[in-house]
Parts: C-alpha cells; structure tokens; sequence
C-alpha cells in the first residue's frame, strides 16, 4: 500500500514553488523583532516552515487536519525549530487565543472557511497594537473586498495577483507530471491509484476553467484605532 507521507512530501515540494510569494509579502512588512505570528489552516505546514526562516519569530501553525499536522510536526522536529514553532489542532472556527497575541497573522488559503470579512471582523482583537495580516486567497471581487479591509480597520500594504498562467506553470504543470512518473510506478496499486486520480481531477478542472484559479495576496495592517468591526457595504 502506498505511504501517504511520500505523496505529501512530494506535492510540498511540488508546492513549495509558491513560496517566492509568501516571501514577496512578507518582505512587503516592516522589520519586525522576533514577531510572533500566527499561521491559520497551516495544513502540512509549507508557508509555516518559510515563515519560521523569514522571521526568526515564534510561529504557532493552527489546523484541524490531524495527518497534516503529523507532517508538519515532523518537518518541525527535523528542522530543530521546536522552540520557535507550535502546533495546535483546532478549527479556525474555534480560535480562543487571548486578545493581542499576535504580531502578524498569515493565512493561505485558509479565509474561505469562514469568508473573507468575517475573517477580518473576527481576527482583529488578536492583533498587537498596529499588527500586520496577509492573506492569500482567491481573486472573487477584488474591488469589493478592497473596501471590506477598509471597512474592517485595516490599511492596505500591498496587494498582487497570482494568475492562471502562475498557477499551471508553478503548481499544476509540475504536479502532472509527477503524477504521470508516479503512476508507472504503482500502477497495480489501486490505493495509490486512487490518490492520483483526485489529483488528476483537480487538474482537470483547472485546464477547462483556468480564469476561476487566479489568486490574490493581500497584505495589511490593523489600525490601532479601529475598534467597531466592519462597516456594512454594498458595492455596486
């Protein structure tokens, strides 16, 4: 039976190419001293472990996905960074983290979950005076949600797209060929087979509607003054 943990090697090394973005916002930030930082849907933990060597902070990983945080304890061990990161198992539903922990808080990925005002509504109060939030997330409505981090308090650093070209060139491209290799090999492995085809299904959709796969970085800081949450809008 195939070992998960290869697969998951392989598609972190495969998504490690995006990390020249985590990097790009977080040089888009202040020098800030050892910040302690809060990675939300850290899932295996790719842009955690960037973070850990960008920042030279504390960065506590926060995931409901057991298997995937197995991995990223792993790759923390490993790393001999057990000082500087935390693991925590629970749904960014469920965040009970104590008012202005943190210094910047990260999400790749991850706002969807709980939509992307709420989630700035709804992470304010963990912010240290003037803390920072960057937020990678799908494009949507660019302009809409340019006025919601407005609305919510916060001031736009910077923003760029990632678009359909980024996305094949970089990740999916790369990952259909490994799963062309990969499947020779383990061709009479139907569980192994299984896992690939849903990879090759996420393929797929990509090649027959690639404009749905742009992507968006946004990096902001919370307004010391803010304090009343978002403002009810309606963009036209």
């Amino acid at each position: 039976m195939v070992e998960e943990t290869m697969f998951d090697a392989e598609r972190d090394l495969i998504r490690e190419g995006f990390n020249k973005y985590t990097r790009r916002a977080f040089h888009a930030l202040p020098k800030l001293d050892k910040p302690r930082i809060l990675d939300v849907g850290c899932g295996s933990g790719v842009p955690t472990m960037e973070l850990a060597r960008l920042s030279d902070g504390e960065i506590v990983g926060l995931d409901v996905d057991r298997h995937a945080i197995a991995v990223l304890r792993r790759k923390v061990e490993e790393a001999g960074l057990a000082d500087r990161v935390t693991i925590v198992e629970r749904s960014m539903l469920d965040m009970d983290f104590p008012d202005e922990s943190f210094d910047i808080i990260w999400s790749e990925g991850s706002i969807f979950v709980v939509g992307f005002e709420k989630g700035l509504k709804a992470w304010g109060r963990l912010f240290k005076p003037n803390g920072f939030l960057a937020v990678h997330d799908e494009m949507g409505n660019i302009d809409e949600k340019l006025a919601q981090i407005s609305d919510c308090g916060y001031e736009l650093v910077e923003y760029f797209m990632l678009d359909e070209d980024v996305w094949w060139n970089e990740y999916y491209a790369p990952l259909e060929r490994w799963i062309s290799e990969i499947g020779t090999e383990y061709k009479d492995d139907s569980g192994a087979l299984a896992v690939l085809e849903k990879d090759q299904r996420e393929i797929d959709m990509f090649k027959s509607n690639p404009g749905r796969f742009k992507s968006v970085f946004f990096v902001m800081r919370k307004k010391e003054s803010d304090s009343e949450g978002c403002i009810n809008r309606t963009i036209t």
